[in-house]
């Protein structure tokens, strides 16, 4: 009998149900794919904020050069994963056919990760040991009104010649436009600094506050070494990460307070239509956990199928958010479902506080009088 009242309570009022069923689903949607963003944009920000480079600095505590073996051995130390990225830098003034010029030993190959955001004009150089090729910044190239597939050629005090192909000019936005940038190993032989490096710059995973940790661990090893963050990057990082889970919070909180307000005035509404039915079973002997039970079976019946509803459209949510933010999915981690199944309870358990009451409310005297 008890599940006859309650399927049949739910068949006879299904435009009322579809209202509570669809604020639900709503909300469970919304929570499903804030969680998921949630959990998964820690990953996503940080292979975003890769684009701003490198994040790290590794230098000589007194503007003096350090060994690039120590540097090797911090880099051969780092966890595993936690390095996205890692170069040395070498500066040094040597001369070219016009005048002074100068020139920044680098790992090519690193470049890409740790400069992203450079323009280049050309083709960007991708091994360490290219001796035939270089890039030049553009404002250098432009003073020495140099194009890409031009030579350059440079001079030292020992009467050395070394001629260059440009293959790429670059655009900076900073000192390295006024630079030729060629590999380490040539700078280090032509500069006559042999294993030494002007500092280094990493990439380094930042998902969980690892930069800070990894710099403090160092800062102790190598205390004659300038180790730190670089703040505009490292520190952006968090920022950004703290508002945008503060918005899909606050989003998340909003939402279910509406979902709540609606089944809540619909529950209310339902109890008002349905008061002669629980008048009638109060005088057959109905207690009060039984109008109780009736009603919060009914309604979590339409909570667990909205929630299902809720979970499947929420997963397709945040693929749309992932593509359109990160132009790329997003992963539905396993504490999203109990997270949305525990919300989705709440909500339901708040929304039928005030209903029940009310049913309980019912004076069968008055509500059945004339029947």
């Amino acid at each position: 009998m008890f599940w006859r009242l309650v399927l049949r309570a739910l068949r006879l009022r299904l435009q009322r149900v579809a209202i509570i069923f669809a604020a639900l689903s709503v909300g469970s949607a919304i929570v499903t794919a804030m969680s998921a963003v949630y959990f998964d944009i820690n990953s996503k920000m940080s292979q975003e904020l890769r684009t701003f480079g490198a994040n790290f600095y590794i230098g000589s505590q007194h503007q003096n050069l350090m060994s690039q073996a120590q540097f090797e051995q911090i880099i051969q130390q780092a966890p595993q994963g936690l390095l996205n990225a890692a170069g040395p830098y070498l500066y040094g003034i040597t001369r070219s056919e016009l005048e002074k010029i100068v020139i920044m030993g680098v790992w090519f190959d690193t470049m890409p990760t740790l400069a992203p955001y450079w323009q280049i004009n050309g083709q960007q150089i991708g091994v360490n040991f290219d001796q035939r090729n270089v890039m030049i910044g553009k404002t250098l190239a432009e003073r020495l009104h140099l194009n890409v597939g031009d030579s350059i050629t440079l001079s030292n005090d020992q009467q050395q010649k070394q001629p260059f192909n440009i293959k790429a000019i670059i655009e900076a936005g900073d000192a390295t436009d006024n630079m030729l940038i060629v590999n380490l190993e040539f700078a280090q032989q032509w500069l006559n600094k042999a294993n030494e490096i002007s500092y280094a710059l990493l990439s380094v995973k930042n998902e969980q506050g690892q930069v800070e940790q990894f710099a403090e661990q160092l800062r102790q090893q190598y205390p004659e070494l300038e180790i730190r963050p670089i703040r505009k990057v490292s520190a952006s990082e968090g920022q950004i990460l703290d508002k945008i889970k503060g918005l899909m919070g606050l989003i998340s909180l909003v939402i279910l307070v509406l979902a709540t307000l609606c089944v809540n005035t619909t529950l209310i509404a339902i109890i008002a239509e349905r008061a002669k039915e629980f008048a009638l079973q109060k005088a057959l002997g109905a207690k009060r956990r039984d109008i109780i039970k009736q009603i919060t079976t009914e309604t979590l019946l339409i909570a667990l199928f909205a929630t299902i509803v809720g979970l499947v459209l929420g997963y397709i949510l945040a693929q749309i958010l992932g593509i359109a933010v990160f132009k790329s999915s997003i992963d539905l981690r396993l504490p999203v479902i109990p997270i949305t199944l525990l919300l989705s309870l709440i909500v339901t358990l708040l929304a039928v506080i005030v209903p029940t009451r009310r049913a309980l409310q019912i004076e069968t005297a008055n509500v059945l009088k004339g029947e």
